[in-house]
């Protein structure tokens, strides 16, 4: 599992993202589905639910996609749809009628997946930061 974050997140380590795993899977407010062929993992998707203001939703809490990936060799196979209702299917289950997410103006592969699952984009933000 933590090979395939990393090819997601390459800024952490495979050690930082086991830890951080580790850590989200025993939260009972936090999933992660995996699709497998045999012993091969072909994708993730993680997902949590998020009771503080999530952009454009109006209820609480919401099912929150924070991250989806399949590798590159099995994309446009049905798994990260396959990944994202099983997401949905969670959420529902939690009681959530609401379910959103995000992705980097620079993932223009994750902006189009999104679309293509029926996401409409809700707000673009710009983030800042300053050394004091």
């Amino acid at each position: 599992m933590a090979e395939l974050a990393f090819e997601l997140w390459p800024e952490h380590t495979i050690d930082e993202l086991k830890d951080e795993m580790e850590e989200y899977i025993s939260k009972k407010s936090c999933v992660i589905f995996l699709n497998w062929d045999g012993d091969i993992p072909n994708g993730f998707a993680q997902c949590s639910l998020r009771t503080d203001y999530v952009e454009g939703t109006e209820t609480s809490p919401v099912g929150y996609l924070e991250g989806i990936f399949v590798r590159e060799e099995r994309r446009n196979e049905g798994i990260g749809t396959e990944l994202l209702e099983a997401c949905e299917r969670w959420a529902r289950n939690c009681g959530c009628t609401e379910f959103a997410s995000d992705c980097e103006l620079s993932n223009a592969d994750g902006f189009s997946f999104h679309v293509r699952s029926g996401f409409s984009a809700v707000n673009r933000i710009i983030c800042f930061t300053k050394q004091l």
